[in-house]
C-alpha cells in the first residue's frame, strides 16, 4: 500500500504545481505592469532583437515629447473609441470577421497592442487574442489612458529595429517627434499595420493615401480625446 501513496502523493504534487503556474505567471505580469507604471519598457520584438544581437533603435520619451499631431493621427487610425472602453471594445470584438491566418486586426485596440507589444509575441492566433483581452483590462486598470497611449507610442515598430515615435521621427524625417507636420504624423501612422513593409519616410501610393484617409478622420476626433489630457 505504501507505493500507491507515495504515487498518490506525486500526482498531487504535479497537479499543485500545474495549478501553481498560471497564477506564478499572474503575479509576474502584475508585478511588471506595476514596474511599468513609472518605467518604460521594451516590446518583446525589441528583447527579441537584443538576444539575437540586432540592432534596436529606440529612445523613450514622454507623451509631452510626442508631437500632438502623432497622438491624433494615431488615435484616428487605430481606436477612435479608445477614451469610451476599458481596454477591449466588446462591441467591435463581437462583428470583427476572422480570416484564414486567425483573428484580424480589426478589433484590437490601442490597449490590445500595447500589451501585445509588452508581453506577448507577434503573429495571428486565437490564443494570443485570448491573452489580449484581460491583459488590456489590466493595463487599462493600472495604467490610465494616458499612459497607455505613451506607452504604445514608446514600444511600437517603425521600420526594421526602429521602435518608438522618437526613433521613427528622428529616422524618417530628420527630426525629433515634438516637430512632426500632420503629414508626416498621418503617414507615421498609416504604416503601423506593417512597418517593415510599408516606409514613412518614402511613402508608397497607398501610404500615401492611407496617410491622406488618416487627415479626414483627424478632423474629427478632437472632442472624442478627452481622456489623454491632464
Amino acid at each position: 500500500m505504501q507505493p500507491v501513496r507515495r504515487r498518490g502523493r506525486g500526482w498531487r504534487r504535479i497537479v499543485g504545481i500545474v495549478l501553481f503556474l498560471p497564477l506564478l505567471v499572474l503575479g509576474a505580469i502584475l508585478l511588471l505592469a506595476l514596474v511599468y507604471s513609472a518605467v518604460t519598457p521594451p516590446s518583446t520584438l525589441m528583447l527579441g532583437r537584443w538576444l539575437t544581437l540586432q540592432p534596436v533603435t529606440r529612445e523613450a520619451v514622454a507623451l509631452e515629447a510626442i508631437s500632438p499631431l502623432l497622438v491624433q493621427a494615431v488615435f484616428a487610425s487605430e481606436d477612435q473609441r479608445f477614451c469610451q472602453h476599458n481596454g477591449v471594445d466588446w462591441d467591435a470584438l463581437r462583428d470583427v470577421v476572422d480570416d484564414e491566418e486567425g483573428p484580424s486586426r480589426g478589433a484590437s485596440t490601442i490597449s490590445m497592442q500595447t500589451v501585445k507589444n509588452v508581453f506577448l509575441w507577434p503573429g495571428r492566433s486565437f490564443v494570443r487574442k485570448g491573452l489580449e483581452i484581460p491583459l488590456a483590462v489590466i493595463a487599462d486598470t493600472l495604467w490610465g489612458k494616458r499612459r497607455t497611449m505613451e506607452i504604445y507610442l514608446n514600444v511600437a515598430e517603425w521600420g526594421d529595429g526602429i521602435f518608438g515615435a522618437e526613433a521613427a521621427s528622428r529616422r524618417w524625417f530628420g527630426k525629433g517627434a515634438r516637430d512632426l507636420t500632420r503629414n508626416e504624423a498621418a503617414s507615421l501612422a498609416a504604416v503601423l499595420p506593417n512597418p517593415i513593409i510599408r516606409n514613412a519616410g518614402a511613402p508608397s501610393r497607398g501610404v500615401r493615401a492611407a496617410a491622406a484617409r488618416i487627415q479626414g478622420r483627424m478632423n474629427g476626433v478632437g472632442g472624442l480625446m478627452g481622456c489623454l489630457k491632464r
